[in-house]
């Protein structure tokens, strides 16, 4: 007897468990649909922001414009340029002959590394102007080494690489100031190399060159 009337509890347990979770069962289903379309809301504020655009157009301002131009006498963090040659490659709106630094190895191996990044397409390694690009059509730029660009000023190549000049688009968005002076140092050193005299070798240089020479003319030399 005992046994039958504990069957019949566990029986009466279960069915009474069974009707709570169906009972429960819509009232899930309602909370679950309420949290969806909470986070669907949510997703959608965050989406669909009052903000403007690039370029958008707006009512609110009197021009139109929801782009609003810099308060004038602001000057962003770290872009406060008072030396005028070093961030225009001019004085007093003439190119400047020297640079604003001392031009050491290091500066030169970093102008070397960002000229062989960004002018060889067009400039070449030597600074000829018969680069890559100009190979396969484009209108060749001056070579370094023509008269012309010798003798003009470091402030002039600083000033083209800032500005542009004729096809060649400014370079100032992506070479930093003082990088460009590096590049303009490196040019110097291109032009050097293509128009060095023996007075601008020291004595053991000389030395060493004439030696050579002597070598490559000699008879023996042309035997070899």
């Amino acid at each position: 007897m005992k046994k039958v009337t504990s069957a019949i509890e566990r029986q009466r347990f279960k069915v009474e468990s069974l009707r709570r979770v169906i009972s429960l069962k819509p009232f899930c289903l309602l909370l679950s649909a309420f949290c969806l379309l909470v986070s669907t809301g949510c997703r959608q504020d965050m989406q669909v922001q009052p903000k403007y655009k690039s370029l958008d157009p707006s009512t609110f301002f009197d021009d139109g414009r929801s782009a609003r131009p810099v308060v004038p006498g602001t000057v962003a963090r770290s872009q406060l340029r008072t030396d005028e040659a070093y961030y225009t490659g001019k004085m007093n709106g003439v190119e400047v002959a020297t640079f604003p630094f001392p031009v050491t190895r290091e500066v030169l191996e970093r102008g070397r590394d960002r000229y062989n990044i960004y002018c060889t397409p067009c400039h070449d390694r030597q600074g000829d102007g018969q680069g890559m690009i100009v190979q396969r059509g484009f209108p060749p730029p001056p070579s370094y080494h023509t008269d012309r660009l010798r003798q003009a000023p470091v402030g002039h190549f600083y000033n083209v690489m800032t500005n542009g000049y004729g096809t060649m688009y400014s370079y100032a968005s992506r070479i930093t100031p003082q990088d460009r002076w590096a590049i303009a140092a490196y040019i110097r050193a291109l032009q050097l190399s293509q128009d060095a005299k023996l007075s601008d070798l020291t004595d053991e240089d000389r030395r060493q060159l004439q030696s050579q020479q002597a070598a490559e003319q000699s008879p023996a030399a042309g035997t070899k």
